[in-house]
């Protein structure tokens, strides 16, 4: 190619058998084809230019300084933050906002049949028609929960010219991005959680941790504007055995909260479920993965649903699809197959994954007490990254 006259390479992987290598998921590595253009760049004299999740300041710019391409090229990290070269020059590395690697705004929406845009950046593919603008009439806001609904919200009501305060219960800004971030492989989430509390804090929101809201307490301060962000908590099944000590929430399990012994059986085969099944596998956990549905992760997209999947068989984590648990007993679990036939499943843990619950009480409390008073993200119904930020960002873009 090179004495055919092509002036520079630009070197990535993937097919359709390896999907997730084209534009690579959460799950993969940050710069995870740079090696590929390092080797092709030891054979050419002309430029070579690595991609693959490169959009990490220092690790491109090591890149560039150890030899191993001549250019960078960036993808999905540009939907996420067009500004991302100007901030680089700048030194403002803090007010880079994160791509995640969800696909859930860019390549899942194409797919969807509507506009590309991101997850993390509501005004990307829209960016006329959703460009932040002072409010007519500066009001008192209060943010209900410091999730990433809550801290979007209050980011853009801030940049509006709005009073902010957010109110958290917990110790610390991220909702439920806290236990998703814990594993090594979902560091994105994590740089997520410090971009939008850094731009909160920049910005001179009042916020409040330990804090817990009542009606009593929301009405003494007398907000115009009231966002209840109070997310989610995980569901806890009904069945004989539940509340037996062997048995943990993925959630707790992620935090530290609780240890899972030397074998897991993981119920629930969605995206926390496989996500904590992989944890663990990674810490030397021998983890069963138990779904009632006829495959795990209906809702994730497939770069993603698919790399999970080969790291999981990677580490040897068993999957059982169309399998229905019964009951928790002192040594694992009874299941059954989509025959009926029963069988017993040993384990030291049992870690429940089967979704989340909105926690939605303050909405019924505040309805007619407050002038305005908006839900977003999980305490509407527990969903995504994509639904919380959006819902934070449009409502608050609009007060």
């Amino acid at each position: 190619m090179e004495a055919a006259g092509v002036d520079a390479l630009e070197v990535d992987a993937g097919c359709y058998e390896t999907w997730y290598w084209a534009h690579p998921p959460t799950t993969l590595e940050p710069g995870c084809m740079v090696d590929m253009a390092t080797m092709a760049k030891e054979v050419v004299n002309i430029p070579v230019i690595a991609v693959g999740k490169l959009g990490y300041p220092e690790l491109a710019e090591s890149v560039l300084q150890d030899g191993k391409a001549d250019f960078v090229c960036l993808g999905r990290a540009l939907l996420a933050d067009p500004e991302w070269p100007n901030k680089v020059k700048q030194g403002r590395l803090e007010d880079i906002r994160p791509c995640i690697g969800c696909h859930e705004g860019c390549l899942k929406r194409i797919f969807d049949g509507k506009y590309l845009s991101c997850a993390v950046n509501p005004a990307t593919g829209m960016e006329r028609e959703f460009t932040i603008k002072p409010a007519e009439q500066k009001k008192s806001v209060l943010v209900i929960g410091g999730g990433p609904g809550g801290m979007e919200a209050a980011r853009v009501a801030t940049l509006r010219g709005h009073q902010v305060t957010l109110w958290e219960k917990g110790n610390a800004l991220g909702g439920n991005l806290i236990p998703a971030s814990i594993p090594d492989f979902k560091q994105d989430y994590g740089s997520l959680i410090n971009f939008l509390a850094t731009q909160i804090r920049k910005l001179g929101v009042t916020i409040e941790l330990g804090k817990e809201a009542t009606p009593e307490l929301i009405r003494m301060i007398q907000p115009d504007v009231v966002f209840i962000a109070t997310g989610s908590t995980p569901i806890i099944p009904e069945i004989p055995g539940a509340t037996s000590e062997a048995v943990v929430t993925a959630v707790d399990v992620l935090m530290g909260r609780q240890r899972a012994g030397e074998s897991a059986v993981i119920i629930g085969g969605g995206l926390v479920g496989c996500e904590t099944a992989l944890h663990l596998a990674q810490k030397g956990k021998n983890v069963t993965i138990v779904e009632i549905l006829d495959s795990v992760m209906p809702e994730v997209p497939p770069a993603n649903s698919m790399h999970l999947l080969k790291l999981l068989a990677d580490m040897d984590v068993q999957i059982l699809t169309e399998t229905k648990f019964l009951e928790i007993t002192g040594n694992g679990i009874t299941i059954a197959d989509k025959y009926g036939k029963r069988s017993t499943l040993d384990a030291d843990t049992i870690v429940l994954a089967m979704g989340l619950r909105s926690n939605e009480g303050l909405l019924d409390a505040l309805r007619d007490k407050v002038p305005e008073v908006y839900a977003i993200g999980d305490c509407v119904a527990p969903r995504k990254v994509i639904n919380a930020i959006w819902e934070g960002f449009r409502i608050a873009r609009l007060i």
